[in-house]
């Protein structure tokens, strides 16, 4: 076993092949009374003079680079290459052959006295051809489709870091603009109501917690995505006070569902940005959570005008769209729409893997 280990596949194969090609000449020769010396040597000659060519022709191919080109271009090379290496296996199989007989080494066949030496070569390049033109067909489609393998493999990869690098730059985004107003806040909390300032520095933690979080997953339950929302929801409550008011309804068995990092979040936050911070009166925001045939549906409704958010930046809303693609295909759908004059409802769904 150990020296199996050291020996390559490529010469395990050679050596199998053309030591099957010799076993089976000595069957054939002891079933028919035909295995005398001569012809055991002119056998050794044969194969000795395949396994020297064919592994010229390798190293030649690789040399080359052969098994780089295309296959409208390979198999051409290869056919002719087949060729010259069938003459010139048959040209030292003759050459040496006529060389043993004229030392008296083998006895010559009667029936090779009468051909010249031309019609001897042709003859035997021929019978070389039956075991080259294998072995040369064998080789390049072999490394023909471990090269397509190879190629096809190196594309999932390339494809699987493109989407990775998508989504951290998508992800790489996500940071919270309401920082600022959410520590405005706190600070005016922190004479008047010390209990509800603390209470907003850890869902301030929370959240930026979770931001930092997002570039490390790309899924994460909807009930933790959700538990960041009224995180966020709670401390924006803060600064619109009675202005804000906020309403859930939410499936309980979609709690569980894989949902992109933030990606709700966003929307909410998108939702205030739009929607309640420009309406004088204030306005409402609600968060729906549900089924919907292989869906699961998330819904954000909030006060106020589309073309007001539909003027934003962009990055809100088309991360959203393209982060859906890369993690759940073309089946996930985004849309935002106004609906009843002065409500924008934001729709996602995202398709449930059946178990």
């Amino acid at each position: 076993m150990m020296i199996l280990n050291r020996i390559s596949n490529y010469w395990l194969c050679q050596i199998a092949g053309w030591g099957f090609v010799t076993l089976s000449y000595i069957f054939f020769g002891y079933t028919f009374r035909k295995l005398t010396e001569s012809a055991l040597i002119k056998l050794a000659i044969f194969i000795l003079a395949g396994v020297l060519v064919t592994h010229f022709l390798r190293w030649s191919v690789k040399q080359l680079n052969w098994l780089l080109l295309p296959l409208e271009k390979g198999l051409p090379r290869f056919l002719m290459a087949t060729i010259i290496a069938c003459v010139l296996a048959g040209l030292i199989v003759v050459s040496f052959v006529t060389y043993f007989e004229y030392i008296g080494v083998v006895v010559p066949d009667k029936d090779d006295n009468k051909l010249d030496f031309s019609t001897r070569l042709l003859t035997m390049s021929m019978d070389q051809g039956l075991y080259i033109t294998p072995w040369v067909l064998i080789y390049y489609f072999y490394h023909y489709i471990e090269k397509s393998r190879r190629q096809q493999l190196d594309t999932l990869k390339l494809e699987a870091l493109v989407k990775e690098l998508e989504l951290k730059t998508i992800k790489s985004h996500i940071n919270p603009h309401f920082i600022f107003n959410a520590l405005n806040s706190i600070r005016a909390l922190i004479d008047e109501n010390p209990g509800r300032a603390r209470n907003a520095i850890t869902e301030l933690s929370n959240i930026l917690r979770s931001s930092m979080q997002a570039e490390k997953q790309e899924t994460v339950s909807f009930e933790k995505e959700l538990n960041i929302v009224k995180d966020y929801l709670a401390l924006e409550h803060i600064r619109f006070e009675d202005r804000l008011k906020v309403e859930y309804q939410i499936d309980e068995d979609t709690l569980d569902q894989p949902v992109p990092p933030m990606m709700l979040q966003t929307l909410v936050e998108n939702a205030i940005k739009h929607g309640i911070g420009r309406e004088i009166t204030g306005g409402f925001v609600k968060v729906s959570s549900d089924f919907k045939g292989n869906y699961h549906e998330l819904v954000i409704q909030n006060s106020g005008k589309l073309n007001g958010q539909m003027n934003d930046d962009g990055f809100g809303l088309s991360s959203t769209k393209n982060r859906l693609q890369l993690l759940f295909g073309e089946k996930a759908n985004f849309e935002i729409k106004q609906v009843n004059g002065n409500m924008v409802e934001a729709r996602v769904l995202i398709p449930v893997e059946l178990k």
